[in-house]
């Protein structure tokens, strides 16, 4: 742990902490990666096998073990250190990436060796936020300067995986879309090379049995609030273009309305990072949740689209401190030992309420009305205020 004398908590005093400059440049770097390989896989697969059916299948294969699998290299992690661990995790992502790409190169493949190849390089995709969040952690003693670092990261976070699809966009403009999965390989495998060799970076920890109790409890609601704005966000992206296909918009305006939810969020980050909040994490949880659940759910009610841009803008002002506090809640409920594990499963929340809001909310669209439909996306992150206000269930434990 960090023995410097404590700073003012602001953001230049989150880079300023010892090695953080470099270790978080080397992490953006390797997490641009995620912001560049979704829509590589699905272009290249999608071009390799004329179906986009298959290349549905392959995305769903690759995201499910990328998210699911995520609390496991997590807690690898803890266990063997950031070093140990992280290294061969990110060069063996890379280098089953680049086989993806040579099989998407050019049409023939079969279906099954690229639903493998893709299956197999989700399962070790390297959990460099959660390990990124857990080194802010050891660095930042402060708890204001933590939350300092957790909202940077985040709003960071944010804008790699809205600039990850253009700089793919651009690179298809000349070379094949495989080109986007090698790139993918190439930044994560440079990135980490550059984050492990950082001297700040723990080594592995011994097991202790001094897990704070009710531990797993305390990451019960982080991870469930987590879930539920995953849920209700993917939800708002569909019917977003839903609402405008139904009242004549021209669905070009649709990625303007989304950055906006994309710039409220970022600018919820910054403030919610800048305020010294004196309520518990639990406590600001449960708000943040309940404020974002309610302008979704008000928002199909909007007369126009740019009413409901508005709308947007204001519920992504809650969408990053809602994050942010679930991963210091997290924080807070484990031990130094169990960190990463703790952020990966936060993590995994956001990512499978992700991937279920989407399949979920095209179920309900043109079976329910689409006020309706916004009304049961913001009921999520409704439903996820109340367990993050369970008594108990987020109280910090001590010791």
């Amino acid at each position: 742990m960090s023995t410097h004398a404590p700073v003012r908590p602001s953001y230049a005093a989150v880079l300023r902490l010892p090695g953080a400059r470099r270790a978080f440049t080397a992490a953006l770097t390797a997490r641009l990666s995620y912001g560049t390989v979704s829509l590589a896989v699905m272009l290249s697969v999608t071009r390799a096998t004329g179906s986009y059916a298959v290349s549905g299948m392959v995305m769903s294969l690759f995201g499910a073990a990328s998210v699911f699998l995520m609390p496991v290299r997590g807690a690898l992690i803890d266990r063997q250190g950031p070093r140990r661990a992280l290294a061969p995790m990110a060069l063996l992502y890379g280098a089953l990436l680049t086989l993806l790409a040579a099989l998407t190169w050019r049409p023939g493949t079969p279906v099954a060796l690229l639903a493998a190849a893709a299956t197999l390089a989700g399962a070790c995709t390297p959990p460099l936020g959660p390990t990124m969040r857990a080194l802010w952690a050891e660095l930042a003693s402060d708890r204001h300067l933590l939350q300092r670092a957790y909202s940077l990261d985040g709003v960071a976070e944010e804008l790699l995986f809205v600039s990850g699809p253009v700089l793919v966009g651009v690179l298809t403009g000349f070379a094949p879309p495989a080109a986007g999965i090698l790139l993918s390989a190439l930044l994560i495998t440079a990135g980490t090379g550059v984050f492990v060799a950082s001297p700040v970076l723990p080594g592995p920890r011994p097991a202790t049995r001094g897990a704070r109790p009710g531990g797993v409890s305390g990451l019960l609601a982080p991870a469930a609030v987590a879930l539920c704005v995953g849920l209700a966000l993917s939800g708002v992206d569909l019917l977003t273009m839903a609402y405008a296909s139904a009242h004549g918009y021209d669905t070009d305006l649709v990625p303007w309305a989304l950055g906006a939810l994309s710039a409220g969020s970022a600018l919820g980050g910054l403030a919610n990072g800048a305020v010294r909040w004196t309520a518990p994490a639990r406590t600001r949880l449960a708000r943040f949740s309940v404020a974002l659940g309610l302008v979704v759910a008000v928002a199909g009610l909007a007369p126009d689209l740019w009413v409901l841009t508005a709308a947007l803008a204001l519920a992504g002002v809650f969408v990053a401190p809602t994050l942010t506090t679930a991963y210091l809640a997290a924080d807070e409920s484990v031990t130094a030992e169990s960190r990463t594990q703790a952020g990966a499963w936060v993590n995994m929340g956001v990512n499978a309420g992700s991937s279920a809001g989407a399949l979920v909310t095209g179920l309900l669209i043109g079976r329910m009305p689409l006020g309706v439909c916004f009304l049961v996306a913001g009921s999520t992150a409704l439903v996820s205020a109340a367990m993050a206000g369970a008594g108990g269930l987020l109280r910090p434990r001590r010791g």
